[in-house]
């Protein structure tokens, strides 16, 4: 009896524009050259992976993603291509969206393979390469209906199935995989420093000179997991993999490569899950869902954040809740809900000052301080005023705020702040204070590699033009199209 179609190849093989017959050449091509020069694909087997759902065996999925990840210019993985090689039930919904994408959530075991697998591909690509054609995100309402029992349940469950003094070795990717062996608590806390000083750098000069580096690193942790450790050794291994994958998909999305951004997101996810971290878990997802709001999709930010806010569980600390709040209050801002985001505002601010001095916050949370409570407040607010013209003078008080507080070695978030603070002005009908902050905008931004604050100046740019009659304002126009790599009139994200 025949399978149903493989839908998710054949979008992908449409996307390409192979013919069958080409498609069966290059991989007899591209598997010789893997050493595997005894497979002979022909027209009709390529036919039934497409049409009748068959799934090939290894090394053929492998090697598979590889042509597609080079022929797309985006990291295509074994799942994207519709090979989940641990399947579990899927449902689609009414409107055709399935309800578990990518075979999600991964077993234990799949996570290291996974997350070994995406960064050995994406550090084959050059940079360029992952804004490819084809590229689109799952929607906020799939990833959370696909994973929420899961982040719900205890991680501990899973250790009957799959113990942790099992070793296994991971399938192999087409790529050189880090050797499977044992390492030691010294090992692990340079790991752990190496992050502080990845994170340090991208909060100070943004995503894209670190990115490969982490997500380099990643891929060698990735290895690691792939030999099991002691239970303790084990989680903080997890935990190392969760924070470099939160990492990655920041710098990406900071580059503007969106889709890998997602799926490290997704992947850090999974990692603090196996580490017994829900907290972290639902910090990863909440990074989605900014993610989300920044590209124009504010109700697929809140379908994240409802699963971010209640699979972190009650061990959650006020200020990671507070942190949370303050996306869903962006997100519901940029819905015009003005009351709706000021109540969310309102319980951060409590959360926030009700954070005990004598349990610390965890290192991830090390950056959400008072001035990225007002910068978000700021961002909030001045999302708000594209519906609430009113609401202007609001985000001026809190990004002054926010840029009082901000310390050294956050100046991308202090670029944000001037950028917020401008666009308030402009609504506020105040060119000559907004002529001021967006210059001191621009002269930072020599000092970044972020695509984020090209989005925010190209709004700021939008809001320029009521008053491009002004001498001095025509002027900023000009700089602000010298400063951005295309042009500044682009269309806002829908």
């Amino acid at each position: 009896m025949s399978k149903a179609p493989n839908t998710r190849l054949n979008d992908l093989f449409g996307l390409a524009g192979w013919s069958k017959g080409e498609l069966a050449r290059m991989v007899n091509r591209q598997a010789a050259s893997m050493g595997h020069h005894q497979l002979a694909t022909d027209t009709s087997r390529v036919r039934r992976w497409i049409d009748m759902g068959e799934t090939p065996r290894e090394p053929v999925p492998t090697v598979l993603a590889a042509l597609f990840t080079e022929r797309l210019g985006r990291v295509v993985t074994i799942e994207d291509l519709g090979f989940v090689r641990q399947r579990r039930t899927t449902k689609r919904q009414p409107d055709g969206e399935l309800e578990n994408p990518e075979g999600m959530p991964w077993a234990p075991e799949r996570t290291a393979a996974v997350l070994t697998e995406f960064t050995g591909m994406d550090l084959m690509l050059n940079r360029r390469g992952l804004m490819g054609a084809g590229a689109a995100l799952t929607a906020g309402s799939a990833l959370s209906n696909a994973m929420y029992d899961w982040l719900h349940t205890d991680p501990a469950r899973a250790k009957d199935a799959f113990r942790h003094g099992d070793n296994y070795q991971a399938d192999g990717a087409g790529y050189d995989r880090y050797e499977a062996a044992p390492i030691g608590s010294q090992e692990i806390e340079a790991l752990e420093r190496s992050v502080e000083v990845f994170r340090a750098w991208d909060a100070s000069r943004g995503g894209g000179l670190q990115r490969k580096a982490v997500v380099g690193q990643l891929n060698e942790v990735g290895g690691m997991l792939a030999y099991h450790h002691p239970d303790h050794l084990q989680r903080r291994l997890w935990g190392v993999a969760a924070n470099l994958a939160v990492l990655a998909g920041w710098m990406s999305h900071d580059v503007g490569l969106e889709p890998t951004a997602q799926k490290y997101f997704v992947i850090a996810a999974h990692a603090a899950r196996e580490g017994g971290d829900r907290p972290r878990a639902g910090e990863a997802l909440s990074r989605a869902a900014r993610q989300m709001v920044h590209l124009g999709k504010p109700n697929e930010a809140l379908d994240l954040m409802k699963l971010a806010q209640s699979g972190s569980g009650e061990q959650t600390l006020p200020r990671t809740r507070a942190m949370l709040h303050t996306i869903e209050a962006w997100a519901q801002a940029a819905l015009g809900k003005g009351q709706a985001m000021r109540r969310t505002l309102g319980e951060a601010e409590d959360l926030f000052v009700s954070t005990s001095g004598d349990v610390p916050s965890p290192s991830w949370m090390q950056h959400f301080d008072e001035a990225d409570l007002h910068g978000m407040q700021a961002l909030a607010f001045r999302t708000l005023a594209d519906h609430d013209p009113s609401a202007a003078p609001i985000a001026q008080k809190h990004a002054q705020e926010a840029l009082r507080l901000r310390a050294d070695g956050h100046q991308r978030s202090k670029i944000f702040d001037y950028i917020s603070m401008a666009s308030a002005c402009f609504i506020a009908d105040d060119p000559e204070q907004a002529d001021r902050y967006a210059r001191l905008a621009l002269v930072s931004m020599n000092e970044t590699s972020s695509h984020r604050t090209w989005d925010r100046l190209r709004e700021m740019y939008r809001l320029s033009g009521h008053y491009s009659g002004f001498a001095g304002i025509e002027e900023l126009r000009e700089e602000i199209k010298l400063a951005l790599p295309n042009s500044p009139v682009a269309p806002r994200p829908v």
